[in-house]
C-alpha cells in the first residue's frame, strides 16, 4: 500500500518515495540510480567520505608515528611506574593500615577507569582528541609531580619509622594536609587518564586514510606496534621501576616516570604540524539520549500489530564513515517509537529530521537496543574483575610477609609480583591461539574454536579458582608464619607459591578479559565501539568500587571485642583467606546469573524468531 503525502508537488525539489506499510522506511529519492548505486557500493566498502574529506584528507602515516608511539610509551611507563608498586608505597613510607590503603587504590583505580568515558564524549562532541590527549597528558603530569613531591619534600610526608615501631603498629601516619595532597595528585592522574587512554588509539588510527590499502597496513602495523610498547612497558615498570622504588629510592622511582611524561608531552607537541587533526563529529552517547528522548516523548503512541497497517519509520542513508546497516526489529519495540514519522513537519525538504531529540532513525535504535543487550553481560563481567584487583592489593600484602629472596643478595620487590600473570598470559596466547583454537574449531566447526560468551564464562570460572587457591595458599603462608614467629612477621615460605594463584589470574585475564574486549567489538555496531571500550573500563571502574565496598563492610563487620576482623593490618592475625573465600562464593553466584544471560543472549547478526526483522532484507526493490 502507498503512502499518499500532501504536498506532492514539491517533489521535483524534495520528493520522497515511501515503500510498502509493512517496511516500515523512509526512502529518499533525490539520488539519480547510479549515485545512489555508487553510494551504496561505497557504504558496503566501507569508504563513505565527504568529498570535503576526499580533497583534505593527507594522513600523516608513519611520519607521524614516531611522536605517536613515543608519547604512547613514555605516558603508559609514567601511568604504570606510579601504580605498580603504589601498595607498599603506601603501606611502608606512609605508613597507613592495609584497608585504608587497598580503599584509597580501589577508589582512585575506580575514577581512573570512569574518567575515560567522559573523555571520550568530551573529545568526540566538542574538542577533539589532539585537544584532549594535550589537556590530559598536562594534567597527567601535574599529578605525577604532585605524588613525586610528596615523596621528595618532607613536609609532605610522615617521618621514617622504625623496624620495632613497625612491629609494634606505632608508625605516624599522614596528617590530613600530607593525605589531602596526596589525593590532590592522584585526581590529576585520573582527570589525565580520562584524557589520554580513550584518545589514544583512535588519534593513532586517524593518521592513516582507512580508504587505501596502504592505509589500512598500516592501521594495522600501528596496533601490532602499539601492544608490543605496551608489553614491554609493563614488563619494565613491573621490574626494573618497581626495583629502584623498593630496593634504591622511592624519589627516583617515582622521578623516572615523572620525567618520563614530560617527555612524552614534548613529543607529542613537536609532530603537531604532522598529524591529521579530525574535527569532532559528534559522540554516540548524544544519540543514545536522543532515543529515548524521542520514545520518552511519543510513550503515549501505540505501536502496531505485526497484521496492522503501521507508520513509517525514519531510516535515510548512512553518513560519514560508512556504519553497518542495521534493520528494525521487533525486540525492546517501545525504542521504535523514536524513528516513527507522525507528522510531515518532522522532516525538512531534504529529507533530514528537523529535531533530532524527537525524530531518530532506525540506525540510531538499533544500536541504543544493542547497548540493552550487552548490558546484562557486561554486569557479570564486574564481580568476575574482584579477582583481577586483588593483585595490587591485598596480593602485594602477602608477598610483604613471605620470603622474598632469589639467592643471598637479591629480592624480589612485593609488586614484582603481578608480572608471574603477564607471563602466563604471553605464554597462553600464542599457543591457544595457534594450536588450540584449531583444534577446537575442528570439534565445534565454530570460527573462533569456541564462542565470546564462552570464552568470557571459562575466564570467570578461572577468577573463582584463583581466588579459593589464594585462600588456601594464605591460610597456610598464616599458619607457618604463626608456627615460626618472626620479628616483621615474614613466613619462612618462599614468595613463589603466590605463583598458583597468579597464573590462574592470568588465565582468567586471558579468557575473560581479552574475551570482553572482542565481545564489545564485535557485538556493538562500528559506531559504538568506543562505548564498547568505555564500557569495560567502566568494568575494571565497578569492580575497583565493589571492592571497595567489600572491603569495607568486612572490616567493620568482622571485627569483635575479642579479635580483630579480617583484614587487619597484620594479616598473620587477621583472616584474609576467609576473604578470598567470600569473593569466591560471590563468584559461583555470579556465574550462575551469567549463564543465565548468556543463554537468553542474541548475538549480532543472529536474530531470533521474536526478534525477527519489520524489514525484508530480499526487497532488492528497496533502497535505502
Amino acid at each position: 500500500m502507498a503512502l499518499e503525502v500532501k504536498k506532492q508537488q514539491s517533489a521535483s525539489s524534495s520528493s520522497w518515495s515511501f515503500c510498502n506499510m509493512k517496511c516500515l522506511q523512509i526512502i529518499p529519492s533525490r539520488l539519480s540510480s547510479s549515485e545512489e548505486e555508487q553510494q551504496q557500493q561505497q557504504q558496503r566498502d566501507g569508504k563513505v567520505l565527504s568529498d570535503s574529506d576526499t580533497k583534505q584528507r593527507k594522513p600523516g602515516g608513519w611520519k607521524a608515528m614516531p611522536f605517536i608511539l613515543g608519547n604512547e610509551t613514555f605516558e603508559r611507563m609514567a601511568s604504570f611506574g606510579l601504580l605498580a608498586n603504589f601498595m607498599v608505597y603506601l603501606t611502608r613510607e606512609l605508613h597507613m593500615d592495609q584497608v585504608s590503603a587497598a580503599n584509597i587504590l580501589n577508589l582512585w583505580f575506580g575514577v581512573s577507569n570512569f574518567a575515560p568515558l567522559l573523555g571520550a564524549f568530551i573529545s568526540d562532541s566538542y574538542v577533539g582528541r589532539f585537544r584532549t590527549i594535550a589537556f590530559g597528558s598536562f594534567a597527567l603530569f601535574l599529578g605525577m609531580l604532585t605524588v613525586t613531591l610528596t615523596v621528595w619534600l618532607p613536609e609532605l610526608h610522615p617521618p621514617q619509622c622504625t623496624k620495632q615501631l613497625q612491629k609494634l603498629g606505632q608508625c605516624i601516619g599522614p596528617t590530613k594536609a600530607q593525605l589531602g595532597i596526596l589525593i590532590m595528585g592522584l585526581g590529576f592522574v585520573s582527570i589525565g587518564s580520562g584524557g589520554v587512554r580513550p584518545c589514544s588509539i583512535p588519534f593513532g588510527v586517524d593518521q592513516f586514510d582507512p580508504t587505501s590499502d596502504e592505509g589500512r597496513k598500516g592501521i594495522n602495523s600501528f596496533f601490532n606496534w602499539y601492544y608490543t610498547t605496551f608489553t614491554v612497558i609493563l614488563l619494565f615498570t613491573q621490574t626494573v621501576v618497581v626495583y629502584i622504588q623498593d630496593s634504591v629510592s622511592w624519589v627516583i622511582g617515582f622521578g623516572m616516570p615523572t620525567l618520563c611524561m614530560l617527555f612524552s608531552i614534548i613529543l607529542f607537541f613537536i609532530g603537531t604540524k604532522i598529524y591529521v587533526h579530525v574535527k569532532a563529529e559528534g559522540s554516540p552517547l548524544s544519540g543514545i539520549f536522543q532515543v529515548l528522548s524521542a520514545a520518552y516523548k511519543k510513550r503515549g503512541i501505540k505501536l502496531p500489530l505485526d497484521s496492522e497497517v503501521g507508520p513509517i519509520f525514519y531510516d535515510p542513508p548512512l553518513k560519514g564513515i560508512v556504519l553497518t546497516k542495521l534493520s528494525l526489529t521487533n525486540n525492546y519495540r517501545f525504542l521504535n517509537k523514536a524513528a516513527m514519522v507522525l507528522e510531515e513537519d518532522e522532516l525538512k525538504p531534504d529529507g533530514t529530521c528537523v529535531n533530532p531529540w524527537r525524530l531518530c532513525t532506525i540506525q540510531q535504535v538499533e544500536e541504543v537496543k544493542c547497548l540493552i543487550r550487552i548490558i546484562p553481560i557486561w554486569s557479570a563481567g564486574i564481580i568476575s574483575l574482584i579477582s583481577m584487583t586483588q593483585q595490587g592489593t591485598f596480593t602485594v600484602s602477602q608477598a610483604l610477609k613471605m620470603d622474598r629472596h632469589l639467592g643471598p643478595h637479591f629480592q624480589i620487590p612485593a609488586g614484582s609480583m603481578g608480572i608471574i600473570s603477564s607471563i602466563t598470559i604471553g605464554l597462553w596466547l600464542p599457543f591457544y591461539d595457534r594450536f588450540l583454537i584449531p583444534a577446537l574449531r575442528k570439534i565445534t566447526n565454530h570460527d573462533g574454536g569456541i564462542t565470546l560468551l564462552q570464552r568470557i564464562g571459562i575466564g570467570i570460572v578461572f577468577s573463582i579458582l584463583s581466588m579459593v587457591v589464594a585462600g588456601l595458599i594464605e591460610r597456610v603462608r598464616r599458619a607457618s608464619a604463626v608456627l615460626h614467629p618472626q620479628p616483621l612477621g615474614v613466613a619462612p615460605m618462599s614468595v613463589m607459591w603466590l605463583a598458583p594463584q597468579l597464573i590462574l589470574m592470568g588465565f582468567c585475564e586471558a579468557f575473560n578479559i581479552i574475551g570482553q574486549i572482542e565481545f564489545f567489538n564485535r557485538q556493538f555496531p562500528e559506531h559504538m565501539r568506543s562505548i564498547g571500550n568505555s564500557l569495560f573500563s567502566c568494568s575494571f571502574a565497578g569492580a575497583s568500587y565493589l571492592s571497595s565496598v567489600l572491603v569495607t563492610i568486612v572490616h567493620h563487620a568482622t571485627r569483635t571485642k575479642s579479635r580483630p576482623d579480617w583484614l587487619t593490618n597484620d594479616i598473620n592475625v587477621g583472616r584474609l583467606d576467609y576473604y578470598y573465600f567470600v569473593i569466591a562464593g560471590m563468584g559461583v553466584l555470579n556465574l550462575i546469573y551469567f549463564v543465565y544471560c548468556a543463554k537468553n543472549y542474541s548475538y549480532r547478526g543472529s536474530l531470533q524468531k521474536e526478534d525477527e526483522p519489520y524489514v525484508d532484507v530480499e526487497l532488492s526493490s528497496i533502497k535505502a
